[in-house]
């Protein structure tokens, strides 16, 4: 049987104006800078504003939310015979003339340019490089591209030479003998960086020493230390390697120290492209006198406005007691895309007021941090900012999320000056990065030959007042990518 039931409910929903703010929001500024570009080819009513024709803005109350102004389309449409009214818009646009751009100034502080590095040259186009000088057959030649290609970000061949050979010969109909691959190999090995393209870290390290200009005595050792005992020397069984090789302590000394010179990934920090090789940060924080001044680092963006031709043309219809229909469907275009552009230049303001304000919160809880250095960094969470300037978590974690900050600390991610904290004996939390840090000076301070255990790193830490277990040592040892005590043993 049928029956009809009512249900009141509250639901919560975004206007397409706060979605559009929201994706706005969560960009940093160079993706920023390719939506303003798409937006200016979407919307005719948007034109991107000359350099030195850009107005300055002054600054703006801080607003928690974009707010919406609800037009209804249709009561805004007119019969033929009815004035087609325009000064609402052009009332609006007065008001908010404005446009949004770069020449934006924080107070009376001086804008300052930050240029960031050119993009260096990829490993990979090296590489190639340095392939074409070499007088190769054209089927080695293919072969090289190919190994080159297929270089991990550490510079070692990933996938297997033979099946290399075996795809080429199957889809480019090419014969290339084991014994040439190899040697093609090889000669690709002693490209610059030396010891790219290996198989392994053995052989990247053999490759460097048999291309090095080292000692000839101390180089055959090291050759024959990496070739015969690597497993020993991995796990650092000196005494065995010095007994089997039969060295005294002094010359395998010597050779370790050759080997520790050489560079365990020659390809790190190289394969990348050309925009990806370099970090914008998103904010510039500087010290003046005895204060910090955070500037937003968009002076490369587009500054846009709002095309006054367009305006002018409603303008010079607005008396028009009467208007044809295919003038009704024009102006009705012209201001669904005035609207549009008033929302994206309001959306850009509100985002940047909102960057501003966050970085603003961040700074002052963690002045210490860019007083002082990472030592002093306190344990922090997205709600304690949320509740500091009245905003959503969930705002936070977009501000935050993937932006970058320049200070004279260096360039951190915004997500670094957040984190847990660990109590102390006088009752207060300290950052579990700054547990990091002090993880990092006690192990650089101990004694090579018996390097610290994670016990007796706790039992340090714990000695200073902060409690910490062994199994949170390991884990925040391991986050910094520091081997275990057995490792780190040297001779």
């Amino acid at each position: 049987m049928l029956s009809l039931n009512q249900k009141l409910s509250q639901q919560q929903k975004l206007s397409p104006q706060q979605i559009q703010y929201q994706k706005l929001l969560q960009l940093n500024s160079l993706t920023l800078e390719q939506r303003i570009k798409t937006e200016l080819e979407l919307n005719p009513i948007l034109e991107e504003v000359a350099e030195g024709e850009m107005e300055m803005i002054t600054d703006q109350p801080e607003n928690e939310s974009v707010e919406t102004e609800g037009k209804d389309d249709d009561s805004e449409e007119t019969s033929s015979d009815e004035e087609f009214d325009l000064e609402d818009f052009m009332n609006d646009y007065e008001d908010d003339s404005d446009s949004y751009g770069s020449d934006y100034s924080n107070g009376n502080e001086e804008e300052k340019t930050h240029p960031v590095a050119p993009a260096k040259e990829s490993l990979n186009e090296h590489l190639l490089q340095q392939l074409s000088l070499v007088d190769f057959s054209e089927d080695l030649m293919m072969l090289g591209e190919e190994i080159i290609g297929n270089l991990d970000a550490g510079g070692y061949l990933k996938r297997d030479l033979q099946s290399l050979v075996d795809e080429l010969r199957m889809f480019e109909h090419i014969e290339i003998s084991n014994e040439e691959a190899e040697a093609l190999l090889k000669k690709i090995q002693t490209f610059d960086p030396v010891g790219i393209a290996s198989r392994n870290l053995q052989e990247c390290l053999a490759v460097q020493i048999q291309n090095s200009s080292f000692d000839p005595y101390y180089s055959y050792l090291a050759e024959e230390l990496l070739l015969k005992y690597f497993d020993e020397f991995s796990k650092k069984r000196f005494d065995l390697i010095r007994q089997k090789m039969n060295l005294t302590e002094e010359t395998l000394k010597s050779v370790v120290d050759l080997i520790q010179k050489l560079n365990p990934k020659p390809g790190e920090g190289n394969i990348q492209s050309s925009e990806a090789n370099q970090i914008t940060p998103d904010f510039i924080i500087e010290k003046v006198d005895d204060d910090f001044v955070i500037t937003l680092n968009d002076r490369g963006q587009s500054s846009v406005t709002v095309n006054k031709s367009y305006l002018e043309m409603l303008s010079s219809n607005k008396r028009k007691r009467k208007i044809s229909p295919r003038e009704k469907d024009a102006y009705k275009f012209l201001r669904e895309k005035f609207e549009s552009a008033k929302w994206f230049i309001a959306c850009i303001q509100q985002r940047r007021e909102t960057l501003l304000k966050i970085m603003r919160a961040i700074l002052e809880k963690q002045f210490e941090f860019f007083e002082k250095g990472p030592k002093f960094l306190r344990p922090m969470i997205y709600k304690d900012i949320a509740e500091e300037i009245q905003m959503d978590i969930s705002t936070i974690s977009r501000v935050v999320n993937g932006k970058y900050v320049q200070s004279p600390m260096g360039i951190h991610e915004l997500k670094y000056f957040f984190s847990e904290g660990l109590s102390t004996d006088s009752g207060e939390e300290v950052s579990n990065k700054h547990i990091k840090e002090r993880i990092k000076e006690i192990i650089l301070g101990e004694s090579k030959k018996e390097p610290f255990s994670d016990d007796r790193i706790a039992e340090i830490i714990n000695e200073e007042g902060i409690h910490i277990a062994r199994r949170t040592v390991a884990k925040y040892r391991e986050s910094l990518k520091i081997p275990v005590a057995r490792l780190r043993r040297e001779i």
